[in-house]
């Protein structure tokens, strides 16, 4: 008599926001993270920073110690505590459980669910509904199902890869900060994969999976990653960079301090400050 056949489980999405992408322009302040994009922040998140973009979305169980500040909508999950103040110039929706240390200001319509603590009141021109809204995580989901304009979850994974693994993309992505980060004033930890943008400017040290600089960003700290780091041209990194793999310094790039790699691949026009230690191997590149 033949065995029955396992059935295979069915494979869980829950690899799509592992990614960490900081926009063209993004810019970390002192107190803030700027962009003119969306944001969206993942879940138990810890992040010592202010948030102001367009839209602004925040997983449930996460802590902003600042403020959020929406040019459009503000979306805080359940369970997350906001330091500061929430405004959205458009519509709000607070989830279940939430505490908001600051007021919490909506021009449009607020959807806020129970147990909502809001320390110093709020004000809303639009109506306000009292009823938990949907779960960001699942608005998260639909959000970039809409965005990468696909029918089924299992694309998303393999759309942001792709979008990771090249160097220019077709529609406009959002800043995105992966569930489980941690972002200080010292320290910006990512679980993952970490894509910085063109001409940002940001200061904290950076620790992530693997680490992609682009062109004529300033990063006021230091670079650690497993897997690799790649330097573009314009960049100063104003630290060490060190990768238990691969590291590249493109054309034009300056490291002001060491470099610690497995290998290296260094371009003859790259500047290098410190000292350079790549025990399998240091090849330098020139223009054909």
């Amino acid at each position: 008599m033949a065995k029955a056949r396992a059935k295979k489980p069915k494979r869980r999405v829950e690899n799509w926001h592992r990614h960490c992408l900081l926009p063209d322009g993004t810019e970390l302040q002192e107190h803030a993270i700027r962009t003119d994009r969306n944001i969206v922040i993942g879940e138990f998140c810890q992040i010592d920073y202010g948030l102001r973009g367009a839209d602004v979305i925040v997983g449930d169980s996460t802590k902003i110690r600042e403020y959020i500040w929406a040019e459009g909508d503000a979306r805080v999950g359940n369970w997350c505590e906001i330091g500061s103040d929430v405004i959205a110039k458009q519509d709000a929706y607070i989830g279940e459980g939430a505490k908001i240390g600051g007021k919490l200001k909506v021009a449009g319509t607020l959807d806020i669910g129970e147990r909502v603590e809001i320390k110093e009141g709020f004000e809303a021109t639009g109506a306000i509904e009292i009823r938990n809204p949907m779960p960001v995580l699942m608005f998260i989901l639909i959000y970039f199902m809409t965005l990468l304009q696909i029918q089924r979850e299992e694309d998303i994974d393999r759309i942001l890869d792709d979008l990771f693994s090249e160097e220019e993309e077709d529609f406009v992505m959002p800043l995105m900060i992966p569930s489980r980060s941690k972002l200080n004033m010292n320290l910006f930890s990512v679980p993952s994969t970490m894509r910085i943008g063109k001409r940002c400017r940001l200061h904290g040290n950076i620790r992530a999976g693997s680490i992609d600089v682009q062109q004529d960003t300033v990063v006021f700290g230091s670079l650690r990653a497993r897997k690799g780091v790649t330097v573009a041209g314009g960049t100063a990194i104003h630290g060490n960079v060190e990768s238990t793999g691969e590291v590249v310094v493109l054309k034009g790039a300056h490291i002001l301090g060491n470099v610690i790699a497995k290998t290296l691949r260094l371009h003859e026009d790259a500047k290098i400050d410190g000292t350079i230690e790549a025990p399998h191997g240091l090849q330098i590149e020139r223009d054909a």
